[in-house]
């Protein structure tokens, strides 16, 4: 089997946050979300990382302090949306470049799995393609997913629907799958019509006659595609307290709900309610609510709700 992470996206609903990184480089409670996913895969499994040109140095910088020495690297050479291959175009066209033939681990890399995926790859069956889903309880918060209607029994799916306007189902796809090497050249053909639709890759098995299956589960899974999404995810695994990076500091300050401070970033005399920071962020004599601060910000006697700030922002009451 190989992996193949997607994290060639633009991620344009978190600007300015993404302006400079891409959003599988995001920091989540005190890593990258990409670190999150690839900790969880076996230490043997070959992982390819499509990145576009854009990011590339970011990527080649995260790669160099990391741990994961079985990733690689592939540049796709976009620069800008328009220019994209498509997500399912990218994974086709790596499987025609690499001439893969093993079973594909398809991953998208802005989101977080709590739930094992290696005990996701346990439940394939070879040959059979596997999703791995979530019931997000909520028919029209799904229509923004792709959505699984489940057969009788539990296990194979009846229909797979993209983003569908009245969902069928609230159990949609987490965004990790298993493609068998056996429907390779099907993924290929498809992605020659609909680059764009990865998720309409399970709609072409079904339309053929192709059993697939998938695995629900129950533990914590996020998109991490918005503001929103991102603060609700950090709420969830930080908890109601104070994550401190390597050299950070939080000094005479209240703390309600999850407060991140990344690498030597430092806070005094404030107030924080639901705050991410990155890293050498100093913030003084502030109120801070709903708040994500990317690397370097300085804040002054300011009072702040529902703001994300570009690397560098300095802002200072006079």
């Amino acid at each position: 089997m190989r992996a193949f992470l997607l994290a060639g996206g633009f991620a344009t609903r978190l600007w300015p946050l993404t302006e400079k990184r891409a959003k599988p480089l995001l920091p989540l409670a005190g890593k990258p979300l990409i670190d999150h996913v690839l900790e969880q895969l076996p230490a043997d499994l070959p992982v390819t990382v499509s990145v576009n040109v854009a990011f590339q140095e970011s990527f080649a910088h995260w790669k160099a302090q990391s741990k994961h020495a079985n990733a690689e690297i592939l540049v796709e050479q976009s620069r800008k949306d328009t220019e994209k291959l498509g997500a399912l175009g990218a994974v086709a066209q790596w499987i025609t470049q690499q001439r893969i033939t093993d079973d594909v681990l398809l991953l998208t890399g802005d989101n977080y799995f709590g739930f094992s995926i290696q005990n996701f790859l346990q439940q394939y069956t070879p040959g059979t393609p596997l999703i791995a889903a979530f019931d997000i309880k909520d028919p029209k918060q799904a229509q923004g997913f792709g959505t699984i209607v489940p057969d009788g029994d539990g296990k194979h799916v009846a229909a797979f629907e993209e983003k569908p306007a009245h969902p069928q189902s609230s159990l949609v796809s987490t965004g990790l799958s298993v493609l068998p090497a056996i429907h390779l050249p099907i993924v290929e053909e498809y992605a020659r019509q609909k680059p764009d639709n990865v998720g309409g890759i399970f709609e072409e098995f079904l339309r053929k006659g192709i059993p697939v299956e998938f695995r629900a589960y129950t533990e914590p899974w996020f998109d991490i595609g918005s503001f929103e999404a991102y603060l609700e995810a950090t709420r969830i695994l930080v908890g109601n307290r104070v994550h401190l990076g390597h050299g950070a500091a939080c000094e005479k300050t209240t703390a309600e709900g999850p407060v991140v401070l990344g690498n030597h970033s430092v806070v005094r005399n404030a107030t924080l309610r639901n705050v991410i920071m990155f890293e050498h962020c100093t913030v003084e004599d502030c109120v801070l609510t709903d708040c994500i601060l990317d690397d370097h910000c300085v804040l002054k006697g300011i009072d702040l709700s529902r703001q994300m700030l570009r690397e560098g922002t300095i802002l200072e009451r006079k």
